[in-house]
């Protein structure tokens, strides 16, 4: 059976109900898998717990679901960019667990490589660590973290062949691949799906991760923050 979907909107279609835990690749707007979160908008999925590094910015990446007000918690690294994430965790409409950002990586590898959880000295004797488990090794203080197994995921990738083998593109790669891992049902969307096959070498993300894959749309790539100098002007 072919792992291709013709649109997100078809591959996301009775996956996601209220209250599910989806991770979301990307990191700011880069890698984000637009078309896919676009889609989980339009199913009208309500009290979603979101895994991501961060929630895009207003209006754009999973800003979406917060304008929807589709989203009960997030797991999270980072709310800079997003006042209306500021505004909601704030308010107390939305609950915000924080990760550190290395963190947050570890919990999405354990989780797909089957770990319930692990060690770290980050974030010990910090907000990040009460209320967690604590245990001494080599004279040092270690917190306790959980891996995280979402039920769905959702990836962007630059190129995929018809078995769900993903190549990411530069920054775009970031978050993706550990979050194509940590579910139950992995959806992917690429750029381009190549005819035949990808070059086993060059695989990031094997296909056994991943049920069902989308052609992206075509689109500009957005810019979280763009920072200009005054071009010098020529002798």
């Amino acid at each position: 059976m072919s792992k291709q979907w013709a649109s997100a909107t078809e591959a996301i279609h009775g996956i996601v109900r209220d209250g599910a835990v989806v991770a979301v690749g990307g990191f700011g707007l880069s890698g984000n898998p637009t078309d896919l979160i676009e889609a989980l908008r339009d199913t009208g999925a309500r009290d979603l717990t979101i895994v991501s590094n961060n929630m895009g910015v207003d209006g754009k990446g999973l800003g979406l679901l917060l304008e929807n007000r589709q989203v009960a918690k997030v797991i999270a690294s980072y709310v800079g960019e997003n006042r209306l994430f500021a505004e909601q965790y704030l308010s107390g409409a939305l609950e915000v667990e924080f990760a550190p950002q290395g963190t947050l990586a570890e919990r999405l590898r354990a989780g797909g490589a089957g770990i319930a959880g692990f060690y770290t000295k980050t974030g010990v004797g910090t907000p990040v660590a009460e209320g967690k488990p604590h245990a001494e090794f080599d004279g040092e203080t270690y917190v306790l973290e959980r891996g995280i197994r979402a039920d769905v995921s959702l990836v962007h990738a630059w190129r995929a062949d018809a078995e769900g083998n993903l190549v990411y593109r530069l920054a775009a790669r970031n978050f993706n691949p550990l979050v194509a891992t940590a579910s139950h049902l992995t959806i992917a969307e690429a750029e381009e799906v190549v005819d035949g096959w990808l070059d086993p070498d060059t695989v990031v993300t094997p296909g056994i991760y991943v049920q069902r894959l989308v052609t992206a749309t075509p689109r500009v790539k957005e810019i979280e923050q763009r920072t200009t100098r005054p071009r010098d002007t020529a002798a």
